[in-house]
């Protein structure tokens, strides 16, 4: 075997192996997060055997919609596996079915205040943020919120449906920028 072919075949094979690896890492829940909203790192994605509640922090599939087609365009959201090749969201659950919530320069769930989700205007590149106009969260769905000031989360694009959980998100090897 020529110094050529050796080497073609030992690369070949690390680039097997490290493509095996992160397909298992995958199946075995295991994500890549490179927002601001919450640490940068690796999460695992924890099957969830009972109702979403608010306090958990998901993993949550976005649905394809108009206003997920643009935060993906302004790059708010990057390329991934879920519906509309969009990557899932990990965000705590602020409300859920029934719950009122109502926005006016930040966010109020059944008249208590929500800490850090006052409202922006535009976001980092000037470009305008539409707020959602409130009002109470249809059975089937939540409420999202990031405690991360520039979050793009319910506070924009309103409540999602709940089919989209993937899962509680727990941290496994994170960073806080």
């Amino acid at each position: 075997m020529t110094r050529r072919r050796r080497a073609r075949a030992i690369l070949g094979i690390g680039a097997t192996a490290v493509i095996s690896l992160f397909a298992l890492a995958y199946l075995g829940g295991l994500r890549i997060n490179l927002t601001p909203s919450y640490p940068l790192g690796v999460w695992r994605i924890v099957p969830l055997d009972r109702e979403v509640a608010v306090g958990d922090l998901v993993m949550i599939c976005p649905p394809s919609t108009s206003a997920f087609t643009l935060a993906r365009q302004r790059g708010y959201l990057r390329s991934g596996l879920c519906p509309g090749w969009m990557s899932p969201l990990i965000k705590t659950v602020a409300a859920t079915r029934g719950q009122r919530v109502e926005i006016v320069g930040a966010v109020s769930v059944d008249d208590v205040p929500l800490a850090s989700s006052e409202l922006r205007a535009v976001d980092a590149e000037g470009r305008a943020l539409t707020p959602f106009a409130g009002g109470v969260v249809p059975p089937g769905h939540i409420f999202l919120h990031s405690d991360f000031a520039g979050s793009y989360d319910s506070r924009y694009f309103g409540p999602i449906p709940a089919a989209g959980v993937l899962g509680l998100a727990h941290p496994v090897l994170t960073v806080r920028p």
